[in-house]
């Protein structure tokens, strides 16, 4: 763990490992990791370095070869209903033929029991969820009629309407427009504020000083994990990516790393 969090961790990685069918090599490889509540972590790293595997990992849609990964007391499983998953745009199947209140309502599921109806509450919190991402208006609207900012804050509305303690965003700035930014952001500490955990997949390096507790650099292993000042260090960046970035000059001394996915649309097949 990094200095930026001291309370005890409420998620537990422990030497995960995860590799996909048919590839010899891990996505991800001995990752152990912690994270308290009201904590804002950023995920960093380059394409392919295992960030979306790590968020899929917590959610429980894909099998660790190695490892253990607890939750608020419980071990990783698809359906917990204290965890809330946004995808990346890309990966979801816009065809689907749903609204934004629909989507929205699809955050109750993993709440309700058999014969798993919505009630006129779970319909409330999902019309409120639309209205805290000022989507309230579009509640008819097709999802692939939205612009990809709608649809982004539309995804956030099924989240927020689920009622997570445990909220996983992956690349949710990725082609949105600077008010769907900062709504996000927003929203982000809020969540930790009321003692949520939150945890970002991003390639916006620039906004991690300013909007994150914790960094943890990834490529396929744990490369640092501190504070911004700790990871955003010219060294450690040029180790993950894979030469010098132009970006931020932080003298601060590096701790390395040494400790210690509910109902989905459907998503597209790569």
């Amino acid at each position: 763990m990094g200095h930026g969090s001291q309370a005890e961790p409420t998620v537990t990685l422990a030497g995960v490992t995860v590799v996909y069918p048919g590839l010899t090599q891990p996505a991800l490889s001995n990752v152990t990791l912690g994270l308290a509540s009201g904590q804002r972590t950023a995920l960093i790293g380059p394409n392919g370095s295992g960030k979306s595997t790590l968020l899929k990992a917590l959610v429980g849609l894909v099998p660790l070869a190695q490892g253990c990964i607890t939750l608020l007391g419980r071990a990783a499983a698809p359906g917990n209903p204290q965890v809330a998953y946004v995808p990346q745009r890309s990966d979801v199947d816009w065809r689907f033929p749903i609204t934004a209140a629909g989507v929205a309502l699809m955050g109750r599921d993993v709440h309700l029991r058999w014969p798993r109806w919505p009630s006129r509450a779970d319909r409330a919190l999902a019309a409120a969820a639309l209205d805290l991402v000022d989507m309230g208006a579009y509640a008819n609207r097709h999802i692939a009629a939205l612009s990809g900012g709608q649809q982004q804050r539309v995804f956030l509305a099924r989240a927020l309407a689920q009622q997570a303690e445990l909220l996983l965003l992956d690349e949710p700035f990725a082609g949105v427009d600077t008010a769907t930014t900062a709504l996000i952001f927003d929203l982000i500490d809020q969540r930790c504020a009321a003692g949520g955990t939150v945890v970002v997949a991003t390639h916006d390096l620039a906004t991690v000083s300013a909007h994150f507790d914790q960094v943890v650099l990834v490529r396929q292993q744990i490369i640092a994990c501190g504070t911004p000042a700790e990871v955003l260090q010219p060294d450690l960046l040029a180790e993950a990516y894979g030469g010098p970035l132009a970006l931020f000059h932080h003298p601060v001394a590096v701790h390395k790393h040494a400790a210690l996915e509910p109902p989905e649309l459907p998503l597209r097949h790569r």
